[in-house]
């Protein structure tokens, strides 16, 4: 450790100046970063944490950093708070191949349009759009079910993959190339019996913690967002930002990645610079006057 960084609060503050692109949400103080508990734990992890908590990180987060951060130290055998910590092996996050390991799907995705219907689903895939998502919203189970079959019955023939969102029940039974869930879906779903169905899996995350949940699963593809502001739904995160894009990045490549989130034409060259295989869209789609012509110019945007 650099002799100037003698206590929690130089480490803290020298991290969150090294690392500002990290920063999401509103930066705190140090004095606002402090917990109680920090007084049980060494000095370079209550700095690390604090840091961490400085840039916006959530709890669960800045304790999944600050914990990777000591195994990177143990393993190098030296602490540099510019080293922010981005090997695999340091966040617990088992090599490949595994057993437990969901379908493949391509590492790169491409464009990703997550769609509100069967029609809009068969009009990107006719449009040759790689990747589509089902995102059907209603309470009706027979209306959701036929809304699966008609949207697994348009992008036949035509190279598109589809994944339905939430409905895992109706997807197997219709034999859709798969599933994509939220964080809070999967306590309730039977990963074991998606997998066992042979469907691909797209898990969705917002922050280190997550990421670390839903790769213990070995799904098909990771989601990471939301990476700028989204007014589609309430998020419980502040937007990631292109900062942490590019750390998530770096220690997730070995999973096909897809980045969601706000993204539109003007945003796609800095997230594509990220090393992300594949981009989900919404609005820069369903919004344009002419989805089609903004299909294909995303795509050729991600070249």
């Amino acid at each position: 450790m650099s002799l100037h960084l003698n206590t929690a609060q130089d480490i803290a503050q020298a991290l969150a100046t090294q690392h500002a692109a990290m920063l999401a949400g509103d930066a705190s103080s140090y004095a606002q970063a402090v917990h109680t508990s920090d007084a049980t734990l060494s000095t370079q992890s209550a700095g690390v944490l604090q840091g961490c908590r400085m840039l916006g990180f959530l709890e669960h987060d800045a304790q999944c950093v600050a914990q990777a951060w000591g195994l990177q130290t143990k393993r190098t055998g030296q602490f540099s708070v510019n080293d922010w910590p981005c090997t695999p092996q340091d966040f617990g996050i088992a090599p490949s191949p595994r057993a437990n390991a969901f379908p493949t799907c391509p590492h790169a995705l491409g464009l990703y349009a997550v769609l509100p219907d069967a029609q809009w689903v068969g009009r990107m895939a006719r449009a040759g759009v790689p990747t589509v998502q089902l995102r059907f919203k209603s309470e009706d189970a027979t209306a959701i079910r036929q809304e699966v079959r008609a949207a697994v019955q348009a992008v036949q023939g035509t190279g598109s993959l589809l994944f339905i969102n939430d409905h895992w029940r109706i997807a197997i039974d219709e034999g859709a190339y798969g599933v994509h869930l939220g964080q809070e879906d999967m306590d309730d779903a039977p990963i074991e019996k998606i997998r066992a169905a042979g469907l691909r899996l797209g898990l969705s995350t917002h922050g280190y913690a997550e990421m670390m949940r839903a790769d213990a699963v070995s799904p098909s593809y990771i989601a990471l967002g939301a990476v700028f502001p989204t007014t589609l739904k309430r998020m419980q995160t502040a937007p990631q930002g292109t900062g942490r894009l590019y750390a998530y990045a770096k220690l997730m490549q070995h999973s096909p990645l897809v980045a969601i989130g706000g993204i539109d034409e003007a945003r796609i060259p800095v997230v594509m610079q990220s090393g992300v295989g594949s981009i989900a869209v919404v609005r820069a789609i369903t919004g344009a006057d002419h989805p089609e012509a903004a299909a294909h110019t995303l795509q050729d945007l991600m070249r």
